[in-house]
């Protein structure tokens, strides 16, 4: 399923190339000189495996987390990590609780539309994702009519399900949707098929799980308040890291290798 996963990854991304650029915060405000004033850039983040989640010891690492850490570096201050509940995230940063969103966070119109976001970094797709035993029953969209699914709240997996017109169930992050199907609360889910790579099938917490379907492409990028400054210093970053290997090194680490964006 590893390769028929990576095969979805690399045939999802073609057609995007969205990219949304600011350069300083429309109110005259500099982001960036206020993130190094203060020592921290605020990321808010959800428990998103492999992209932000916790170690044995409680720390957050995962692709995106270990990016953030060394781009907060490279501005000289340290990443701080908060969990965010995903639906208010735009919200989150037009209050000043959080600097960006950097969490696996799709590009979709609603999202550039409320951030500036950074140019995309990672091909991904939304899944379905069913118990293995019944996979052989759902290898199609019209198959899914009857499923009730979980769905992250304010997510792209929502939005598919919507636009599909499936029954859903929004619970707080994709984490708790797989539960759910787990425990045989819902049929099915649709997440992030880098989180189903990471999460689902043989050698994993959910062995019983298995997904069929992909329902869409899409990219993802970071997102930061109207006019932040610290877009063109991701941009830049994004690129440095490329460029040097230690973006692929980081890829590479969290089995995500597949899916990146050359800067």
């Amino acid at each position: 399923m590893k390769t028929k996963l990576t095969a979805l990854l690399l045939t999802a991304v073609m057609g995007f190339s969205l990219m949304a650029c600011g350069s300083g915060n429309a109110s005259g405000a500099s982001d960036l000189q206020a993130v190094k004033d203060k020592g921290t850039l605020v990321v808010g983040i959800t428990d998103f495996e492999p992209m932000d989640y916790k170690d044995e010891s409680g720390n957050w690492i995962g692709f995106d987390a270990d990016m953030a850490n060394a781009f907060a570096e490279s501005l000289g201050v340290k990443a701080e990590f908060i969990e965010i509940e995903w639906d208010n995230k735009a919200l989150e940063l037009e209050s000043g609780n959080i600097d960006c969103v950097w969490n696996g966070m799709t590009l979709t119109e609603e999202v550039l539309s409320a951030m500036d976001c950074s140019k995309p970094y990672c091909n991904n797709a939304q899944i379905v994702i069913v118990p293995a035993d019944k996979a052989d029953q759902y290898q199609t969209v019209d198959s899914l009519s009857d499923l009730n699914f979980a769905v992250e709240v304010g997510s792209a997996g929502e939005a598919e399900a919507a636009a599909n017109n499936l029954t859903y169930t929004s619970v707080s992050n994709q984490a708790n949707a797989l539960m759910e199907v787990a425990a045989g609360t819902s049929d099915g889910a649709i997440i992030d098929s880098l989180m189903a790579a990471a999460m689902v099938g043989e050698g994993t917490n959910y062995e019983n799980l298995t997904y069929t379907v992909g329902l869409n492409s899409e990219e993802y990028g970071v997102g930061f308040r109207k006019g932040s400054d610290l877009v063109t210093e991701l941009n830049n970053f994004f690129k440095a890291s490329y460029d040097d290997g230690s973006m692929a090194a980081t890829a590479e680490k969290y089995g995500v290798q597949a899916a990146l964006i050359a800067q």
